[in-house]
């Protein structure tokens, strides 16, 4: 029997697999990457030696304005440690500088201010300006442009009417956007929800190139670059994590160029070659991206690139913050997976539904799997109407999976299933 650890809230679960069935564990390699310098060290590298642009303390000289936009609650962006070292680069070329800290909100909740204490720490909180990204204000975004899709770009006016516009964040596959960071600080992080929707529509997520780390030809990633172009946003910090939410490398300066860089050390060390199981098990990576029902699809799209169809996902997810959006909650639990996906379908982009993205994906992986969701916070009974089954632990589950697959299933497990690129296995 082996024992494996499965990241849940702030700690793990620990699952136990006959070594018969278990056919793999396949975690992202960032986990053995040794950077051979501190977190520090290689972001003030990165800062000082920036890809196609100059220094960031170059940008700022003469610029009065100026913006930095950071991620929000959802995400592990570690700006304790980065968010210092951006404002001391601003300030050694600008010391009187204007900055507002704005937080890329996308759709989300605002941040609260016990969060941005938990985030940035004390200091920031106490000493500096922020500002909180709220989709649903109106009042808050200009149009800019249209995008490729045909979509409308509005963004928040602070970044807008601002002198210099710089963004920080973190590179990990996406399963629609291809990868975060980069150009995702903009659209979705500051725009509306208008045009969050859009990029979100029910055709966009349709599309075969809306998918895990694939970004040429993704319409979601071209609006995305189109519109961060729009606003110029002239600097980026990205960073690669561990499994710890470690800082094993930085990328600087250019949107495009330093962003493609990250992308290439992320897939290098998270891509794994495609092979398929009967039972997959996994989870968002726990906190923060654990906390609802809503931020879940993204490890159990890893698990579907890895499992069988008829096979049975098995997804490790705290819910601890409930199902996360009330539009989702309304979507994911108003009839049977054909039924959702139908009513979605006919969903023009430009009437698109805040949240959509999240019930068409799981109706999505639905149609073709039963999906286990371990959860100790969210009400079961609120489980089966989003047409998943309960399980309070992951050996309960997976027992559950025997039931429905054999004894002589193939199990594999991703336990951090947000950090791995998984391929399809090609059929013969």
């Amino acid at each position: 029997m082996k024992t494996i650890k499965i990241p849940y809230y702030t700690s793990s679960l620990d699952l136990h697999v006959d070594e018969k069935n278990l056919e793999a564990v396949i975690t992202a390699r960032t986990d053995e990457y040794e950077a051979g310098k501190s977190e520090e060290e290689l972001v003030k590298e990165a800062l000082e030696h920036p890809i196609g642009t100059p220094r960031l303390s170059e940008l700022a000289k003469g610029k009065n304005r100026i913006v930095l936009v950071t991620s929000d609650h959802t995400r592990a962006v570690p700006s304790k440690l980065t968010l210092p070292l951006l404002l001391a680069e601003i300030r050694k070329g600008n010391p009187d500088a204007d900055i507002t800290i704005l937080i890329a909100t996308g759709l989300h909740r605002p941040t609260t201010e016990a969060e941005q204490r938990r985030m940035f720490g004390d200091p920031i909180v106490d000493h500096e300006k922020i500002a909180v990204n709220k989709a649903f204000e109106p009042d808050d975004f200009a149009y800019v442009t249209g995008l490729p899709s045909g979509a409308e770009l509005w963004v928040n006016k602070l970044a807008l009417d601002c002198d210099l516009l710089i963004t920080e964040g973190f590179i990990e596959p996406h399963f629609f956007a291809g990868f975060s960071g980069g150009r995702k600080s903009i659209l979705p992080g500051i725009c509306n929800a208008a045009t969050v929707n859009e990029n979100h529509s029910y055709k966009a997520i349709s599309s075969p190139y809306a998918a895990t780390g694939v970004l040429e030809h993704n319409p979601i990633h071209e609006d995305m670059v189109y519109a961060a172009r729009a606003v110029n946003v002239q600097f980026i910090l990205n960073v690669a994590l561990n499994g710890e939410k470690k800082v094993i490398a930085a990328f600087a300066g250019d949107l495009e160029k330093a962003h493609e860089k990250g992308v290439e050390f992320v897939r290098g060390l998270a891509q794994c070659p495609g092979m398929t199981g009967d039972i997959v098990i996994t989870s968002n990576g726990g906190y923060p991206l654990d906390q609802n029902l809503y931020q879940s699809p993204k490890a159990v799209a890893t698990a579907e690139a890895c499992c069988k169809d008829g096979g049975v996902i098995i997804m490790c997810a705290s819910c601890f913050d409930g199902m996360g959006g009330t539009h989702f909650e309304k979507l994911i639990v108003q009839g049977t997976v054909d039924e959702i996906d139908a009513y979605l379908s006919k969903i023009p982009p430009r009437e698109t539904i805040p949240e959509q993205w999240c019930a068409q994906i799981y109706s999505r992986i639905l149609k073709k799997h039963k999906v286990i969701l371990v959860t100790t916070y969210l009400d079961h009974e609120m489980v089966r109407k989003a047409n998943m089954i309960p399980a309070s632990s992951p050996d309960e589950a997976l027992e559950m999976a025997y039931e429905m697959m054999g004894r002589d299933a193939r199990v594999i497990v991703i336990p951090d299933g947000v950090a791995v690129l998984a391929v399809k296995e090609q059929e013969d």
